[in-house]
Formats: C-alpha cells, structure tokens, sequence
C-alpha cells in the first residue's frame, strides 16, 4: 500500500522522542488570531487571555497533510491521509517529548482558537484543504477528555468509516423554508453506560439533527406535548431538538458533517453526562475519524 512508506518513517521519528521541529509562523503579542494561508500552507498564533498557541497544517506530500499545534507546553501532531481514511494523533510535553493528556485549560484554549479559526476561515469545502484539516483537527482537540490517549491511529483497511446522515439534515439543517415546522427525526441516537446498552430506551433519543433551537445554550425536549428547556436525563426515547444535534465539531463549527458516531457522542454528552464524561469516550474515540475525514452534507 502507498501509505506504508511516510507513515513508518512518522513512526520512526516519534517512537524515538523527537519532537518535530518548530515552523516560522507570524508572531502576535495582542489578544487575537494573525493568520497566513500561502501554497506552502496555513499557519498562524493565536492569544487568548494571555496564553499563546501557534500551528501550522501543510500538504506534505500529496493527499497528505499535516497539522502541528503548541500551547501551553504541549505539542499536538496529526498526520492525516483523507483519501485512504488514515490518520495519527500524538501529544507530547514539549520540553521532553514525554506522554501527556489533554486538560481543562487546554480544551479551552482550543475551543477559542476553533472559534477564531471559524470566524477566519471560509466555511465548508470553500476553504483550502490545508485548512479545513486544521480546523478539523483543532476541533477533535478542543473536545478531548481528560482519560483517552492522545496517541491513536486509525488505519484505513482496519475497515474504520463513517456513516453520513445528512438526509436528517435538509434545508442545510435548519427548519426554514420549505422545511419550516417539519420534524425529521432520527432514531435513535443512543450510547452506553453505567445504566445500560445501545438497546435500552434510557440511553436512546429521537434527535432532530441540524442547527435548531437552543436555549441558554441548551435544547428543548418534548414533555407531555410541551417543549422544555434543558437536557432530560436518561429518559425513554425522548423528543430532542437542540444547537447542532448530530454534527461533527465542537459547538457549531466551520464544517458541516453529520454522521451516525457523532449523533450518539452528542446523545451521549447531552443525555445525563458531559463532554469529559468517561462513560462517553468510546463515543468520542468513534468519533475521531467521521470528523477528520466526512464529507460536508451542504
């Protein structure tokens, strides 16, 4: 397979604790995003209440890209084959290349740069590869909990994929126009936990996907014919409707991808537990590759 060669050379180089290089990327003292997008790549820093992060994402040879993040003392690397739907993820201590996990801060400090990066940065299969995969990066980052290795592959003949949903998505999901008043729900987003499996209707919900109605950054539930505000927990195939139920992202981002693994992380972190939840990690880690590799739905 074509892929064999760059990916055992990106092992190599890892496996030995080296850190890859730092890249001239445009300096910025003020709070804010100063960015760079030329043949070579987007690259760019970032300030957030003090805290820098710089990066950078380049096509590495072709098809293959590669994305670097620094903050706070950790480097994050990506190595992504879009075509093949291979990728690695590491994060490492700058300082001595050892083992680290992603924290609070850290996620938060991401999830600001997703922001600014989706403010920046055209939407969608309009912006340039280089950067829609760093977008995409930063946004499976941003999301990271505490207790899942920063280090994962996914190879492509492992059989991984994804499966799109964007047919639960129409009128660019969102119930104006045509599609105005029209529930298309989705059956059943679900996960599992401590309270039981896929198939127990506590951990299913029939989802509107799309961006829809929110509320104190929440979502409305159907009880006893009147929509709520909030999250039911662990109720019996309820009634949901909320901000970008169903898409890949953190929050509602640049890329428009729904898919079935990223429908049931949402239904996990929105049904009785929170992002970092351990009991929605497996959801998360299924997650991993319909965000770095779907296709938009619109």
């Amino acid at each position: 397979m074509r892929t064999r060669g760059w990916w055992f050379v990106a092992l190599l180089a890892w496996s030995c604790g080296g850190a890859p290089g730092k890249v001239d990327v445009p300096q910025l003292k003020q709070e804010g995003l100063a960015l760079s997008s030329a043949r070579e790549g987007t690259r760019g820093t970032f300030v957030h209440q003090g805290a820098s992060v710089t990066f950078s994402s380049s096509q590495v040879e072709s098809g293959v890209y590669r994305v670097e993040v620094r903050l706070r003392g950790l480097v994050l690397t990506a190595l992504l084959e879009p075509v093949q739907g291979v990728s690695m993820l590491d994060g490492f201590a700058e300082a001595n290349a050892a083992d680290a996990q992603m924290g609070e801060p850290d996620r938060a400090l991401l999830t600001a740069l997703y922001r600014a990066l989706n403010a920046e940065l055209p939407p969608g299969d309009a912006a340039a590869p280089e950067a829609m995969y760093l977008r995409r990066a930063v946004s499976v980052w941003s999301q990271y909990p505490d207790s899942v290795a920063l280090r994962r592959k996914v190879m492509g003949e492992k059989g991984r994929g994804y499966t799109l949903l964007c047919s639960y998505a129409r009128c660019n999901g969102r119930n104006t126009g045509s599609c105005g008043g029209i529930y298309n729900w989705y059956a059943y987003a679900a996960h599992d936990c401590d309270r039981g499996g896929f198939d127990w209707p506590g951990n299913q919900q029939l989802a509107q996907l799309g961006d829809h109605y929110s509320c104190n950054g929440d979502e409305y539930f159907l009880a006893g014919g009147t929509w709520l505000c909030g999250s039911p927990n662990h109720w019996h195939r309820p009634k949901v409707v909320g901000n970008c139920f169903g898409r890949c992202g953190s929050e509602c981002g640049g890329d428009t991808q729904y898919t079935r693994d990223a429908t049931n992380h949402d239904s996990c972190v929105r049904n009785g537990h929170i992002l970092v939840s351990g009991w929605c990690n497996d959801q998360f880690t299924a997650a991993i590759d319909d965000e770095l590799f779907a296709p938009n739905c619109y």
